[in-house]
């Protein structure tokens, strides 16, 4: 399939940052047109659940624009958001190929997002039509299992501020612009993500403060290059990273 049509079917992608947009020609490279033409295209505001545990898996979502989160609320009282997503996923995509019929977490935007969706059956479809198109989906669901089991490990052994530190790291390399990272959410958003309380939380942010490791504007947190490198040796004391 030639990109001209990807972009004629899914014209929405003229709009996004080069990165993704790659990334939406390399999975649709050589999708059939009949797959472009079923997806359906929403705008959905922060904070919106659009994906539930244990809900049917019937729909395959993929992000155009924004940020999502995967959230685990199996721990009463406590939600965990264990990975957040910034690339091209087909969200069901793992429930499809370990043959799961419920989704098997919560999904949740962190910002505004434009998704497209469509149905499950349509998805199987092509994916068993096409190995190539499985194999790219396979890999993709691997590459997320491993990075996913990675983290968990080193937040398993990581305490207090040295887990705070490798969360500002690999936000800062992931989502920075132009040398400055703007820290989204606030303390109970840092809580969830690194399973830390707010106490917690807030000493390690001071701590980070007083040392110049990251900056404070009012609710804000900034994160320049020098006090990336700061935080990123903070890190490379406990683990490697290689």
């Amino acid at each position: 399939m030639e990109d001209r049509y990807l972009y004629r079917a899914l014209p929405f992608i003229r709009d996004i940052d080069d990165a993704r947009r790659e990334q939406f020609e390399v999975y649709f490279r050589n999708a059939p047109l009949w797959i472009l033409d079923a997806f359906q295209v929403e705008e959905l505001d922060k904070g919106v659940t659009f994906v539930r545990e244990n809900e049917p898996a019937d729909t395959i979502f993929f992000i155009v624009k924004g940020l999502i989160k995967a959230t685990d609320y199996r721990v009463f009282g406590v939600s965990y958001d264990f990975m957040t997503f910034d690339k091209v996923h087909a969200f069901g995509g793992m429930e499809f190929i370990m043959d799961l019929d419920v989704y098997r977490t919560t999904l949740r935007t962190v910002t505004k997002c434009t998704i497209a969706k469509i149905p499950r059956s349509k998805f199987e479809k092509w994916m068993y039509s096409d190995i190539r198109a499985l194999k790219h989906e396979a890999k993709l669901v691997g590459e997320y299992l491993l990075e996913e089991g990675r983290n968990s490990r080193l937040f398993l052994f990581m305490q207090g501020s040295d887990r705070l530190a490798l969360l500002f790291v690999e936000r800062y390399e992931r989502y920075s612009r132009q040398g400055l990272l703007h820290v989204k959410g606030g303390r109970q958003d840092l809580a969830d993500e690194t399973g830390m309380c707010l106490k917690s939380i807030t000493r390690a942010v001071k701590k980070f403060t007083d040392e110049g490791l990251i900056t404070k504007e009012g609710n804000r947190i900034l994160i320049d290059k020098k006090q990336y490198e700061g935080l990123k040796r903070v890190v490379a004391l406990k683990i490697d990273r290689g």
